[in-house]
């Protein structure tokens, strides 16, 4: 298993038990992993303490880059980040990349990795679309990211609500194309 360095960017759509969860996902699977490094927006921080009410994104071993920094190495195609998941990813956020602005950290990241033609993963929360969300999406798709939107599945029977998040999570560590024990459809109860 080749290892990554993979880029989380937190926006401040609500969520952040995704944000969570995939953090707790990446903990574990450090083995496959070089580099985890994060940004997070102001707002993220907000809606963090928000709807979990506490300030844990603190305690994550990872490097935390602040959301102006294009110092940054995932600001640079060299520094070779693999991936890119924004999670949640906010329809403000998904329209700067869709319209090619590079006004942070978090969108100069996604302009790095379309361009370099790396994977690009966006998480989006919002519910429901209007016609220029999904016009975003489109453009977005067509230029080589995936829209994974935060649509939890129940078939694996999640008990909890981060059993619930970690179904999304899962999905996304699949797309990520790290190694991970989940539910897999057909593979038994």
């Amino acid at each position: 298993m080749k290892s990554r360095k993979i880029a989380i960017a937190i926006t401040g759509a609500s969520g952040s038990i995704y944000a969570k969860v995939l953090l707790d996902k990446l903990m574990k699977l450090q083995n496959q992993i070089i580099e985890v490094g994060v940004v997070m927006s102001d707002n993220a921080k907000i809606v963090w303490k928000l709807e979990l009410q506490n300030e844990d994104y603190k305690n994550y071993k990872f490097r935390f880059y602040n959301k102006d920094d294009f110092m940054a190495p995932f600001a640079s195609g060299s520094a070779r980040y693999d991936t890119l998941i924004i999670c949640p990813c906010s329809m403000g956020t998904l329209g700067r990349i869709a319209s090619g602005i590079s006004n942070d950290l978090t969108t100069r990241a996604a302009d790095v990795v379309l361009k370099e033609r790396r994977k690009l993963i966006l998480v989006i929360r919002d519910s429901p679309f209007n016609l220029i969300h999904i016009n975003n999406m489109k453009t977005v798709t067509e230029a080589g990211g995936i829209i994974c939107p935060a649509n939890p599945s129940f078939y694996s029977m999640p008990k909890t609500l981060e059993d619930v998040a970690e179904t999304v999570v899962n999905r996304v560590i699949d797309l990520a194309g790290l190694e991970n024990d989940s539910y897999q459809w057909g593979e038994g109860s």
